[in-house]
Order: structure tokens, then sequence, then C-alpha cells
């Protein structure tokens, strides 16, 4: 009898017990919120700025000090946990500019339209992804500064995953000379 009123009681509490789904709304940016990649804080940076929310890590959103970055940690395999939520600055928001892209005028990454492959370069001086949810506004930022008008889905990994040339400097061989040098030959 014991044994019965415990299972009852563990079943009642199993069918009590209420999934809190996990807030994914925008949080405003602050001077404590640092780029997830850099760990730099995003105020020091120019261009828009990105956030993602992950499934089990609900007090804190992994801040982006580029747009091109959220982006690009979207397509990487690598992450632990699923992405929840992406929210990027509106940059066609009254009062948002290159150098203050705003702390609360986030809009869903899903919903933006980005002008891509503008002459624009972003916060950690990697050309940027510009967001906007007008498509009229992402239409003239293009017209003034290059680039195409794409919606997330169409964004080509290229233009987040390949490496960028910092002032023109583009040499590979040190590189590929360090990487073979720690890479050992087959068979040993």
């Amino acid at each position: 009898m014991i044994r019965l009123l415990s299972i009852l009681a563990l079943v009642i509490l199993v069918a009590c017990k209420q999934e809190v789904a996990q807030d994914t709304s925008p949080v405003p940016l602050t001077a404590e919120a640092v780029g997830h990649f850099c760990q730099m804080n995003l105020f020091e940076h120019e261009g828009p700025k990105a956030q993602a929310h992950l499934s089990g890590l609900p007090q804190t959103p992994l801040f982006f000090s580029q747009v091109r970055d959220v982006v690009a940690y979207l397509r990487l395999p690598e992450q632990s946990h699923d992405i929840l939520a992406i929210w990027v600055n509106d940059m066609g928001a009254p009062g948002a500019s290159w150098s203050e892209p705003g702390i609360a005028n986030w809009i869903e990454a899903s919903k933006a339209h980005y002008v891509v492959g503008s002459r624009v370069i972003g916060g950690m001086g990697a050309p940027e992804i510009v967001p906007f949810r007008d498509l009229e506004k992402a239409d003239e930022f293009a017209a003034l500064n290059g680039g195409q008008v794409m919606s997330l889905e169409t964004i080509p990994n290229e233009a987040v995953l390949a490496p960028v040339a910092l002032d023109g400097d583009v040499d590979d061989t040190d590189f590929e000379q360090r990487l073979r040098a720690l890479s050992r030959p087959l068979g040993e």
C-alpha cells in the first residue's frame, strides 16, 4: 500500500510539473556585454551587433561584435546548445548610426533584410553584414554603400566563413608552414 501511494504521489508530482519556456526576448546592451568570439566590450566597436539565445542558458545570451559573426556562429557545426533565437540591431531604426547602432533596437534575425558585400567594415575590422527591418532602408543603404540585399538564408557562406584580408595583407605562406610544422607526418 505504501509503495502504491509513493508511486501515485510521484505521478501526481510529475503531472503537476509545468515546463517553463525559456525567455528569448532581446536583452538591451550594457557596458558589461562582451563579444562571444573576441571577449571585448561591445561598446568599443562600431557597427551593428547581435545576440543569440541558447537552449539551457537562460541568464545571458551570447553577444557578437559584428552581425557577420553571429551568422558564422549559426552556420558552424560546433555548437553545444540549440539556438532558440537570434536578434540583430535594426540599422534603419530612429537614432541608429554606425558609431551608435543602438542598445534596444533589436529585430529577429530571420525577419531582417541584410546588405551583404557593401564597403562598410564592422567592429572587428571585417566586412559587415548590415541588417534592416525595412526593405526600403536596406535598398537605400545598398545604393549608397554597395552590396546586395538578402535574407538570412540566402547569405552565402563565403560572406561569413571565408578568411578576411585585413589592410590588404594576405600571405598564407607563414600560416601554412606553421600548420605543417604542427602536423605529424602519417605513420608516426
